[in-house]
């Protein structure tokens, strides 16, 4: 198989996005449904002229309100530890249990204080708290854009190894750890790490072989990109030893910012691909016999 580098770094995609990348809104509306009667009995509050008053009204007949303080910051904890840097005392706040007797509305009223959640409930606050949580909500899942990344890489890689499997009579795994390729197929692997899980495990049922794939996607920089390349070349080292393809599909303009180690692990690695290779079918192109 004839390789040349440029290939590789000069058909890159700048993105693999899908639609569902972006925001998942079935988590969105499920984690702000279950707390929405607890956030339209805090509607109440809202405008309210004397809120210390009709906090401590609210409070005393529904002190299960206070479970929807933690989302209010934008916070997933049940349990808050706050940090006094005026004596370096510590209070704490547990929102996920029932009121107990030494509860009272003046410990929250004065959470609501101290966080400034209170300018939530001013006239010139916001309308409609459940609204407002479901804006919290998309922002807190926006943080999972980077693991819905690797995930997308995943299956998008998946669906050509799919292919590529029904069209030969070849079987796959995903997540493949050494002792499920032993329990599924009897064939050993001597892995650096004794947890490490491949993305994807293939198996030729003719000749009892396995080729193991490692896949990533990398929009920016940095040092990781380094030490994946690194680990990656022993990776290949440990596993041609024992006569088993490591392939590693890789993907990102990220890698302009490290083009010499991705390089240098090119050139060693017998198999380094991009999606655009896997896209024409270079897959189809290895030994599988």
């Amino acid at each position: 198989m004839k390789k040349y580098f440029q290939n590789l770094i000069g058909t890159l995609k700048n993105s693999i996005k899908t639609w569902d990348y972006f925001v998942n809104w079935e988590k969105v509306f499920t984690n702000s449904s279950e707390l929405e009667i607890i956030l339209n009995k805090l509607n109440y509050l809202l405008g309210k002229e004397d809120l210390k008053m009709e906090f401590k009204r609210l409070y005393d007949s529904n002190p299960d309100i206070v479970k929807a303080f933690p989302v209010l910051l934008a916070v997933r904890e049940k349990q808050l530890e706050i940090f006094s840097l005026n004596d370096g005392s510590s209070e704490f706040f547990n929102f996920g249990k029932n009121k107990e007797e030494n509860d009272n509305f003046e410990k929250y009223y004065s959470f609501l204080e101290k966080s400034n959640l209170i300018n939530l409930f001013k006239k010139e606050g916001i309308k409609n708290l459940v609204d407002y949580v479901i804006g919290v909500e998309v922002g807190l899942d926006s943080n999972g854009r980077k693991n819905r990344g690797g995930s997308l890489m995943e299956k998008i890689s998946e669906s050509y190894i799919k292919k590529l499997c029904l069209q030969n009579g070849f079987e796959y795994m995903a997540q493949a750890r050494a002792t499920d390729i032993r329990a599924k197929w009897n064939v050993e692997v001597l892995v650096d790490k004794s947890e490490r899980s491949f993305d994807f495990a293939v198996y030729n049922p003719q000749n009892k072989k396995i080729k193991l794939f490692e896949v990533n996607f990398y929009n920016g920089g940095g040092s990781k990109l380094k030490a994946v390349c690194g680990e990656f070349k022993s990776l290949y080292d440990e596993l041609k030893k024992q006569d088993i393809d490591f392939i590693w599909i890789t993907d990102g303009l990220g890698w302009y910012t490290a083009k010499n180690p991705l390089e240098e692990t090119y050139n060693h690695n017998e198999y380094v691909f991009n999606l655009n290779m896997i896209e024409n079918g270079i897959l189809e192109e290895l030994d599988w016999k």
